[in-house]
């Protein structure tokens, strides 16, 4: 209670919106190579400093840092979680695409007070794993540019990539990279293989004009040709998630070598447990009333194994469940050395939501979603602590963890 009285008169007295709006000049703007520019970025910092120093002399450093970082809301958010919890953040868990960035939001780049607050956490000792579908050399593409390869070859941050298949963690010796999807049995590879090499050579030509196959090690991704998220996008990822369901129940047929009839229809009805993959389906008009009963044994065991991921305007892609992101953010934290982990989990999709859902069975952690994540992304998060945010403001989420972190200081004053 006494923090909160403290953080209530905090932001009752003082001008904390001109402390963060100089804080953020500071850190976003840094001095530029003109005399005029040096000069108003020093003038800058000298208020700042002259600001946070007035509010640590009156209440305590953490308070002037909480003061010139976030707004009112994120600190009492940050006070009730930490409350709640009674614990920080000790690993970020962050998927990247529509997550950290948005293709119609920040044109695909991650924004700089998201990229500046993870260099914060990283000189504050906090692992970040980078969970997301994409391919390895994608993800090393965009994290040496943003991040700068220092953080990225640091031995601190991780990678999980292909949802799951594989870790990268650099600076690790043996455990720098760890393909887990060397472990999976014939059937589920052979199942992989088959899709791979049919998946564009018999689509319907509308999906095999406008969609691409993604180069991933294991994986099997298809993504639009149009770009991410537009009307094109979002028609023939509708088709193609219509086809690509039936595919990979023939592969499977042939794979498991058993007479499985109507192989595609089964497996449309599988992956129809999935809301979103039925409303496609329906709106189609495919069928997707098959019986799984009716199929041998070996065939509905190795459907159970795999998951068709529809991603709308975005992709359509074959896992392997066996591989989750789940499994791969446990290796990361094996390598990273986490033996406690408490971690946020940011992400917008189905794969992201069994992260959060086993932090929160494990008593390991918060989740947060954007705003446009998938409904049951939504209702996860929302029934747990309600952070969701804009489109390409994941920076008020990582600003409220670095909040609870400043609370947690202020135990021991």
């Amino acid at each position: 209670m006494e923090q909160y009285d403290r953080l209530y008169e905090l932001y009752e007295t003082v001008d904390t919106e001109t402390v963060r709006a100089y804080q953020e000049l500071v850190d976003l703007f840094p001095p530029l190579r003109s005399t005029v520019g040096l000069s108003q970025w020093e003038s800058a910092r000298t208020e700042l400093d002259e600001r946070k120093s007035a509010i640590a002399e009156r209440y305590s450093e953490p308070y002037a840092e909480l003061a010139a970082h976030l707004t009112r809301e994120e600190a009492f958010t940050a006070l009730d979680l930490y409350s709640k919890y009674d614990r920080t953040v000790n690993v970020l868990v962050l998927d990247v695409d529509e997550t950290l960035r948005s293709a119609g939001d920040t044109d695909n780049e991650i924004p700089r007070p998201t990229l500046h607050l993870l260099t914060e956490f990283h000189e504050r000792g906090i692992p970040i794993v980078v969970c997301t579908g994409q391919t390895l050399e994608n993800v090393k593409g965009f994290m040496i540019q943003g991040l700068g390869n220092d953080i990225v070859e640091s031995g601190s941050l991780s990678v999980v990539y292909e949802t799951g298949n594989a870790v990268f963690t650099p600076n690790h010796g043996t455990d720098t990279k760890r393909l887990l999807y060397e472990g999976l049995d014939r059937v589920i590879v052979e199942t992989f293989d088959d899709v791979r090499g049919r998946v564009l050579s018999e689509a319907p030509d509308a999906v095999r004009r406008g969609c691409h196959l993604q180069g991933n090690e294991f994986n099997v991704t298809i993504k639009p040709n149009a770009e991410v998220g537009s009307e094109r996008a979002v028609a023939v990822i509708d088709e193609a998630i219509r086809y690509f369901c039936g595919l990979v129940g023939e592969a499977l047929a042939d794979a498991v070598d058993a007479d499985v009839a109507d192989p595609a229809l089964l497996a449309r009805t599988h992956f129809a447990n999935d809301p979103e993959i039925a409303r496609v389906l329906d709106e189609g008009d495919v069928a997707r009333d098959g019986d799984p009963a009716s199929a041998p044994e070996p065939f509905t065991d190795a459907l159970e194994r795999l998951d068709v991921g529809y991603y709308e305007g975005d992709a359509a892609e074959l896992v392997s469940l066996e591989l989750d992101k789940p499994t791969g953010v446990r290796e990361a934290l094996d390598v990273l050395g986490i033996e406690d982990p408490f971690g946020l989990a940011m992400g917008d999709s189905k794969s992201d939501l069994r992260v959060m859902e086993w932090l929160a069975e494990t008593d390991r952690g918060i989740a947060a979603a954007p705003e446009h994540a998938s409904e049951t992304v939504l209702d996860h998060v929302n029934d747990r602590d309600e952070l969701v945010y804009a489109a390409g403001e994941a920076n008020t989420v990582l600003r409220i963890v670095y909040g609870m972190e400043l609370l947690a200081a202020l135990d021991g004053v």
